[in-house]
């Protein structure tokens, strides 16, 4: 995870001046990378590091209204967002763009979706097509006709499909079918039986007739329209997995021919589902949660047709709510922003819109944002920090204890095979077969998802595309894709308080750093360790090796089940071991880099810091954030990544150097004894 600042990468002049110490000793200030006014230090750092490091900023920044959560990242994302702003109000000023440049596109969408006099003037109109195509479905063929061919326009709701690399052959593209169907996030808010869980389930409940209303239906039927609605649902989603059950990759490869899934699914006609997907010429695919499939055959033979038919409508109807009228936007926001994650009040619409075009035609955009903003210099700096983290993390692979010479030469491989993607992308996608229109902006949204559906189909029979991204050049984020072993970092996370050329290399290596070194251990983690070197799932530990990385990471997972977040809620060690293991993995290693460096060597103070201690504050402030109740509850259930403070709190806990930096003594709260820290990579 990861956020952004209108400085952008690089492009920070940082005044810096000195003073004489007593006996000579030259102290640097810096009233910008690590700000004491933000600190709380009547709190003492091992009691919670988190609050020392962030107290006074936390109580000085509340969320906002239309936030549910308010961080360094979001702060970083809303001045990105601001400078994505200018890009678009300017070229949508430009009404004589040459018809089918990255300007004209996105500035007639951007136009489009700011146009709500015509948006509130066209009502339901545009869903009208598709509404009139639900009512003409007669049988189960029919229904199999509707149901695959909304995919293709990227309005599908019953199943999820789409097009990504076989795992275990990841130089060929396959059918990949996941679970769907739910208007909720996920099992849990079916079947969960706490108090939170029970209100949002009610709230869902009388949302469903809410949007049939808007849609048409009489309000009186829509009522019992709802209820027969979310018992569809609800056996669904009595067979999908957990979120813990689905974040093992080996028990989600399930690799099946046409006859082998029919025979699971009787009464689903593969053949004509794959026609209708537009499949041509595959007959293996990748079925995630087999069971998900066989409840859905049993579904479309018990349900009747006119449930589907009032199934289908809603989600139509919910889908599309953000793009349609007033009341559709207020009535899905009130569910969804503000019963779920505790949002008072909506972004403003420029943000909600600016999200839609960077989601529909991102690289169009993101040409603009890197020609604007993105300092090639920031490339440079971070390919030296990337060669850095793992020249360290490669040391601490052939030092480890608990690992066998066989599995540390392939665990170097796998390391040395990363390959790393900053900035933006080399080849940007070609959006040619896009049409953007002046006048109709759920047009333009159903144009570019009906776009994106070909556009993922058209890798079928082809090799892998490895030059390919998965996040736009302005995301304020990161991430790491074990198919492919590489690591991406997008332009629009490379700025303070992650990264800044201007900052010393506490601050960078605190930042940037331990991002860097948390996506590389993603490929070492429960999940990405058991993909090899060329992306391909492939168990290369041996036995006692595996068994061993089981054991320690356990120590990760007991300590976060240890926590209570909220309420009586405990956070889900299971759910997030990934993501906890990166972080302990990523400051452990970064620190490590930092130590090579000629400031990590030194013991000159800035702003009365040592350099260790810059380093562990510059980890915290990236953390730094205040969470709604309804959010927290909402990420505890969905979430893979663990709250700000335990991110913060407990990787640290497990660090020799934390201690000594911030001379934790036994009698501190977060200190932990040698023996109970967590040490993997």
């Amino acid at each position: 995870m990861y956020i952004k600042n209108t400085l952008l990468a690089g492009a920070a002049v940082v005044a810096m001046a000195s003073c004489q110490q007593p006996g000579g000793k030259t102290e640097v200030k810096d009233n910008k990378f690590i700000d004491l006014a933000n600190m709380d230090t009547t709190i003492h750092p091992g009691d919670n590091f988190f609050m020392y490091a962030n107290g006074a900023w936390l109580k000085a920044n509340p969320v906002p209204g239309d936030q549910s959560r308010w961080g360094s990242f979001n702060i970083l994302a809303e001045n990105n967002l601001k400078a994505l702003h200018t890009i678009l109000d300017s070229a949508a000023g430009i009404k004589d763009a040459a018809k089918g440049s990255a300007v004209q596109k996105v500035g007639d969408f951007y136009r489009t979706g700011m146009d709500s006099v015509a948006i509130e003037k066209a009502g339901i109109t545009p869903l009208k097509e598709v509404m009139a195509r639900i009512d003409a479905i007669k049988d189960v063929n029919g229904l199999m006709a509707e149901l695959t061919l909304e995919q293709t326009e990227g309005i599908g709701s019953a199943f999820g499909f789409g097009i990504s690399p076989d795992d275990k052959n990841v130089t060929k593209e396959i059918c990949q079918f996941g679970p769907g169907g739910l208007g909720m996030p996920g099992k849990e808010y079916y079947f969960d039986k706490d108090e939170r869980t029970a209100g949002i389930r009610e709230a869902y409940k009388a949302y469903i007739p809410q949007i049939l209303t808007l849609m048409g239906t009489d309000s009186n039927a829509a009522k019992k329209d709802g209820a027969q609605i979310y018992n569809l649902e609800q056996s669904l989603a009595s067979a999908w997995l957990t979120r813990v059950e689905m974040r093992d990759p080996i028990r989600l490869y399930n690799k099946f021919n046409i006859d082998g899934i029919s025979k699971l699914t009787p009464g689903l006609d593969w053949k004509m589902l794959l026609a209708g997907l537009k499949v041509t010429g595959q007959d293996s695919m990748i079925i995630s949660i087999p069971k998900f499939y066989t409840e859905l055959a049993k579904q479309m033979k018990a349900t009747p047709i006119e449930v589907w038919k009032k199934y289908l409508k809603f989600h139509l109807g919910n889908s599309m709510a953000p793009y349609l009228t007033h009341d559709f936007v207020n009535a899905r926001f009130a569910l969804y922003g503000t019963k779920m994650r505790g949002q008072k009040e909506q972004s403003a619409r420029w943000k909600r819109v600016l999200n839609e075009v960077d989601g529909s035609i991102g690289d169009l955009l993101g040409q603009l944002y890197v020609d604007k903003y993105f300092k090639p210099e920031a490339k440079k700096r971070m390919m030296e920090l990337l060669d850095n983290l793992q020249a360290a993390y490669s040391a601490r692979i052939q030092n480890l204890e608990w690992m066998s010479p066989e599995t540390k030469k392939l665990a170097t491989a796998k390391l040395n095979a990363i390959v790393k993607k900053i900035g933006y992308p080399d080849k940007w996608k070609d959006y040619g077969a896009i049409t953007i229109v002046n006048n109709d902006y759920v047009k333009n949204v159903m144009v570019a998802s009906a776009w994106e559906y070909n556009y993922e189909l058209s890798k079928l029979g082809k090799p892998v595309d490895r030059a390919e991204w998965g996040m736009t050049p302005p995301t304020v984020n990161a991430y790491y894709n074990p198919a492919f072993n590489e690591i991406v970092f997008p332009a629009g996370i490379l700025q303070f308080p992650f990264f800044d050329g201007d900052a010393d290399d506490a601050v960078n290596y605190g930042g940037i750093g331990a991002v860097i070194g948390h996506e590389i251990t993603h490929g070492f983690d429960d999940q990405g360790r058991l993909y090899d070197a060329t992306g391909n799932l492939n168990n290369w530990w041996t036995s006692v090796d595996s068994a061993n990385f089981v054991k320690k990471a356990d120590v990760m997972v007991m300590q976060f089940n240890q926590v209570i977040v909220i309420d009586t809620f405990h956070a889900n060690g299971s759910l997030t071991e990934g993501e906890n293991l990166a972080d302990l993995g990523g400051i452990n290693i970064a620190y490590e880099a930092f130590k090579k460096t000629k400031q990590g060597q030194d013991s000159t103070k800035i702003n009365g810091f040592t350099p260790d201690q810059r380093f562990f504050l510059s980890w915290a402030q990236v953390w730094r954030a205040n969470t709604k109740p309804e959010e927290l509850a909402n990420r505890l259930k969905t979430d893979p990544h663990s709250a700000s403070e335990q991110r913060c709190n407990l990787p640290v806990s497990n660090v020799a150097a934390w201690y000594k930096a911030f001379n934790i003594k036994p009698t501190d709260k977060m200190y932990r004894p040698e023996n109970e820290r967590a040490r993997v990579w």
